[in-house]
Order: structure tokens, then sequence, then C-alpha cells
């Protein structure tokens, strides 16, 4: 249900604006790339990552979800053949991937291996979504794609919920934090992401996974009322250092360029 509302929402605010611009009209020759997208960006994680975090602490969810730029770069070393995993880029993942660990903790203890398993998977999906975005989906309108993937994930959610059933009758807290999470960290959010990959590509993209806890603990901190610990401080020198390092662009590889020889200019 909170995935059918988050993406339910989140299309019916964007499939009219992309309808009126004329920017679902190019998808449909592609529809089969946008289909991946919409399970391996939307559906599928969402899911997943709802179901893992009933049964594993949030500290270690986000850990390994954090994980998602060290997938991204192995899977972009191995298909893309212009990335290159510069000494830079590498210190960067790990100072960032160690600054998450010391804002979060790592807490596994009487943790779910399903649980594990499922949010591991979730950053895979993560890790490929971008891919799929720009290999196949990257010359098309991008309010079209987001709006088109979230119309077709709440398709599919309809039916699932109806069997399920609803359960309870949600709270108006919570029905405002379901309207704030479809149309800010949905709608938005993936505007925002689509220009982001255009500007610095997909790998390098999705780093911003390491600010998320870090977002979680400044949160947590202001609106919680919980201590900022030494771990924290160090995590966020950590974050802010990996996450500028792994985002530097490797130098281009020499490529030998061919001399030609220019006719003589002749008078006339």
């Amino acid at each position: 249900m909170l995935v059918l509302a988050r993406t339910g929402i989140a299309a019916v605010l964007l499939l009219p604006i992309a309808a009126a611009r004329n920017e679902l009209r190019p998808l449909l020759p592609y529809w089969k790339p946008v289909l991946a997208f919409a399970a391996i960006e939307i559906a599928l994680p969402w899911i997943l990552l709802g179901s893992a975090e009933t049964r594993i602490s949030s500290s270690l969810a986000a850990l390994l979800v954090a994980s998602v730029p060290l997938i991204g770069t192995g899977i972009a070393l191995v298909t893309v053949p212009r990335e290159r995993l510069t000494l830079a880029r590498a210190t960067g993942l790990v100072l960032g991937l160690a600054g998450v660990a010391s804002i979060v903790g790592l807490g596994i203890e009487g943790a779910s291996p399903l649980a594990i398993v499922e949010v591991f998977l979730v950053a895979v999906c993560y890790a490929v979504g971008p891919v799929i975005l720009q290999r196949w989906l990257a010359d098309l309108p991008p309010l079209g794609v987001i709006a088109a993937s979230l119309g077709v994930s709440a398709l599919v959610y309809v039916p699932i919920t109806a069997v399920a059933g609803p359960g309870s009758a949600p709270s108006l807290d919570a029905l405002v934090s379901i309207l704030v999470l479809a149309v800010v960290c949905t709608a938005i959010a993936f505007l925002v992401f689509f220009a982001l990959i255009a500007e610095i590509g997909p790998v390098r993209a999705t780093v911003i996974t390491y600010v998320n806890p870090a977002v979680a603990a400044v949160l947590g901190v202001v609106v919680l009322g919980e201590d900022f610990t030494v771990g924290m401080a160090i995590g966020f020198a950590l974050v802010l250092a990996g996450s500028v390092l792994a985002t530097r662009p490797g130098r281009p590889r020499n490529v030998p360029v061919k001399r030609v020889l220019q006719p003589a200019p002749t008078d006339r």
C-alpha cells in the first residue's frame, strides 16, 4: 500500500505534465528499457526495502545501501570501456563507505539474514538503474521516462494491494508523511537525480547514497533530539572527502590520432 501510494501520487502529478509537453510518445519505441528501468529502479527495490526494514536496523540498512557506488563502479568497469577506476576514485569510495559506517554504526547483531540479502539486492538495483538510463534512455525526455516508470509501477501494485488488502486506516501524520514522500522524495527527487546523471554520469551520481545517512543523522539530532557523537563528526568528514574524490573524473585515455595530410593551398 505504501509503494502504491508513493508511486501513484507521484505519477498523478507528473504524467499530465509529461503528456502536455509531448514527452510520453517518444518512449513508445523504447518500452522495453522503460519497463526494465521501472522494475529495477522503483518497483522491486521499494518493496524489498520496505520488507527488510521491518526486520533490520536502520543503521545497517543505510550502510548496505551505501554500497551502491561500489557496485556501480564494478558494473561500469565491466560494461563501460571508458570508465577507469583511478586511485583517487577508489580511495574516495573506500573513504565514503568508512564514513557511512562511522555515522550509522555497524549493528548486525540480531539482524535477519534474509533482510540483509533484501537490502543488498536493493543496492544492486540502485546501481543498475542509472546504467539502464544512460545506455538506452539517455536521449529521451527525463520527465517522460520517470512519469511513465512511476505510472507503470503504480499499475503493477494495484492488483497486489487489492489482494493483500490495504490494512488498517493510516493516521493523519502517516498520510502527511506519504504525501511528502511522494511529492518531495519521489517526483521532485527523481527529476533532480536525472539532471545529476546527465551532468556527471551514472557511476559518480550514485555517490549521493553517501549523503543519505549523513542527512538522517542531522535530522535525528535536530528533530528527534539524538546526540551528535564523535563517530558522526568523523563520518561526516570521511563522507565529504570520499564524495569529492569518488566523483572526480579520471583522465581521458590517450587515443592515438592519425595524422591526415592536408592538400597544399592553391592560389586562385
